[in-house]
C-alpha cells in the first residue's frame, strides 16, 4: 500500500483542488445547501476514493471497512 506521507500529499493536491473548483463554480450552483453538514470533506471522499483505485482492492465496500476504518483513522 501506499505510504501515509504520500497519502497526505496527495489530500493536500485534492483539497487546492477542490477549493478552486468550488469557488469556480459558485455562481452557477442552484438551490440551496443542506442543512446538516457533512461528516466528511470532498478532499477526504476524493482521496479515498483515489486510494481505492490504487490498492488492490476489488470491492470499495471491503477496502473502507478493512483498509480506511481501521488504518486511517487519524
Amino acid at each position: 500500500m501506499i505510504c501515509f506521507d504520500k497519502i497526505t500529499d496527495i489530500f493536500c493536491i485534492v483539497d487546492e483542488f477542490c477549493k478552486d473548483f468550488e469557488n469556480s463554480t459558485k455562481s452557477f450552483l442552484l438551490g440551496s445547501s443542506s442543512k446538516r453538514p457533512p461528516r466528511m470533506s470532498k478532499s477526504e471522499v476524493i482521496t479515498i476514493y483515489l486510494l481505492f483505485h490504487l490498492s488492490g482492492f476489488r470491492c470499495f465496500k471491503h477496502f473502507y471497512i478493512y483498509y480506511v476504518q481501521k488504518h486511517m483513522t487519524k
